[in-house]
């Protein structure tokens, strides 16, 4: 199967799993940025959200895309390592204009997938998952109401060491998503003289103003505001 075999079919995958992760990412950093202007508004959309079958449907999509995303670059990883043999022992020159983050992908990428499960269980769990297991009978379950995300938020933002952590985490995304986001433009057909520099560009400011928005939150609780 040339999707596997072929370097271009690899890198096809790659890109399109990728784009699941962005789509994940843009949506959830619009979302969240408006529980610093209203938490009512925020619980209104998590409430539209909720355990509805479009977002049940919505949420299993992206997370599978980039469930396969990461696995396939393990194995891709694996692939290589094993071409390269005892070669990979050798000491190489530094490659030019090959930048940091495109020789890290995969770190990257375990980082941002572990602190993804970590914010799910702190979240997800919390809201969408009680929904679809306890429904409307939360209280009864001894949960707290799983559609008031903003009370989730204050509580677990309001650890310093989180929001630090949330920030590291925020770092990596951000070296990730800025050659991940060029790099898949690129392999889908933009990668003329002219355009990749555009591409590059865009994917920097892009991947800065997702990265911006999250940071926004930890920041907010950092100075001592909460959300009200």
């Amino acid at each position: 199967m040339w999707l596997i075999q072929s370097s271009i079919g690899r890198k096809v995958i790659m890109s399109v799993t990728g784009i699941f992760l962005i789509l994940f990412l843009t949506f959830h950093s619009l979302m969240n940025i408006v529980v610093l202007f209203s938490a009512e508004a925020y619980n209104a959309v998590a409430g539209a959200l909720g355990a509805n079958w479009y977002a049940v449907i919505g949420t299993g999509v992206l997370a599978l895309g980039f469930v396969v995303h990461i696995l396939y670059a393990l194995y891709l990883t694996w692939l290589n390592l094993k071409a390269r043999g005892n070669d990979r022992y050798a000491v190489t020159q530094r490659q030019e204009g090959v930048s940091w983050a495109s020789k890290n992908m995969l770190v990257l990428g375990i980082i941002v997938l572990g602190f993804l499960v970590l914010h799910m269980i702190n979240f997800w769990t919390k809201m969408q998952l009680v929904e679809l297991i306890h429904g409307s009978n939360w209280e009864a379950a001894g949960v707290h109401n799983p559609q008031d995300g903003a009370y989730f938020i204050n509580e677990l933002f309001s650890s310093p060491l989180y929001c630090i952590l949330y920030i590291v985490w925020l770092v990596a995304l951000w070296f990730h998503l800025t050659h991940g986001v060029w790099s898949s433009l690129h392999s889908i057909g933009l990668n003329n003289k002219t355009w990749m520099p555009r591409v590059k560009s865009i994917s920097n400011v892009y991947s800065t103003i997702i990265v911006l928005l999250f940071m926004a939150i930890p920041v907010y609780f950092l100075l001592g505001f909460r959300v009200l």
